[in-house]
């Protein structure tokens, strides 16, 4: 039987410093409480998160030959992820992100593009999604993806019995039409609010859950923040409410809410009820610094949904 989860697509090194609430002045400095650096992005920020769920992962990315590179490899494989789909393109500069925080959890962000746009298909990654378990696709975007390969890749694992779920970063408006392509052979997808409206061309995230639907996905979960996820499930609309906390950095929550998904479909939950693990999973995300915040294993998962209160839908 198969089994793991696949992450594919973008992966960065964050810088996270917080809180920066002012800029200073010419060559000044300011003190702040902690920076933090730590591998992310929609799949390693994912791949990541979900081997520290207990999810055997493996990353099918890239990085550059330099410092940053070495470090996200450092960081990823002291927490057990697999890195034999990791590929390293010498001659590029690692993706990095610097995330200023401020006091009210909000990040304003400089992005440097570099060796994790070019994540493509390799003969090593199509042989291993032949044999997973899950599939996550977060490659939409991508120059060695778009147009066909990515499709191709997807199409094949479900055939081969994978769970695909599928996330987005930043998409430009021509990424409904690779998502046209790939919807049909996703179980679910699962954007952030922001990212849904903007595609969908709907202002109602439940019209916009029915949308991508019709598109072809399997189901669709729309990532909203403190307002929850509002999940099209079996034609369904259901709303998953956020916990009730306080954030301390929300830079990693979709990417938590997708690994905790899919780490709660892995523990044999239903998809409502993985979607309930998924968001305390990124409730323990949003309360401390980088990629993980709090989190440290599963059990903080089990134990964040019997002690937090969920957030009121109406809020």
């Amino acid at each position: 039987m198969s089994s793991g989860l696949i992450c594919l697509g973008l992966t960065t090194l964050d810088v996270v410093a917080l809180p920066i609430d002012a800029l200073p002045a010419d060559e000044g400095t300011i003190l702040v409480e902690r920076i933090v650096v730590a591998p992310a992005g929609t799949a390693g920020g994912t791949a990541l998160i979900a081997s520290v769920l207990g999810v055997p992962t493996r990353l099918a990315s890239a990085v550059g030959g330099d410092l940053a590179g070495r470090v996200v490899r450092l960081g990823l494989e002291e927490r057990g992820v697999d890195l034999s789909l990791l590929e390293t393109l010498p001659d590029l500069p690692t993706s990095t992100t610097v995330l200023a925080v401020n006091s009210r959890g909000e990040r304003p962000n400089f992005h440097a593009m570099g060796a994790g746009l070019f994540a493509g298909v390799s003969a090593a990654t199509s042989a291993a999604a032949g044999d997973t378990r899950f599939l996550h696709y977060a490659g939409v975007g991508g120059p060695l993806l778009d147009g066909g390969s990515g499709a191709q890749l997807v199409a094949s694992a479900r055939a081969s019995g994978a769970v695909v779920t599928c996330d987005l970063i930043a998409p430009q408006p021509t990424a409904m039409e690779e998502l046209r392509l790939l919807l049909p052979a996703v179980d679910y997808f699962l954007p952030s609010a922001t990212e849904a409206v903007m595609l969908s061309g709907c202002e109602d995230l439940v019209d916009a859950a029915r949308f991508f639907v019709d598109c072809g996905a399997g189901g669709c979960i729309i990532k909203a923040g403190a307002l929850g996820a509002v999940a099209c499930l079996d034609r369904e609309i259901i709303v998953v409410p956020a916990y009730d906390i306080r954030p301390l950095d929300t830079t990693s929550c979709g990417d938590a809410f997708c690994a905790g998904f899919i780490a709660g479909l892995d523990r044999g939950l239903s998809a409502l009820d993985a979607c309930r693990f998924a968001s305390a999973t990124a409730a323990l995300v949003a309360q401390g610094a980088g990629t993980l915040g709090v989190l440290t294993t599963a059990d903080d998962v089990t134990a964040a949904m019997s002690n937090l209160s969920p957030r009121a839908v109406s809020e």
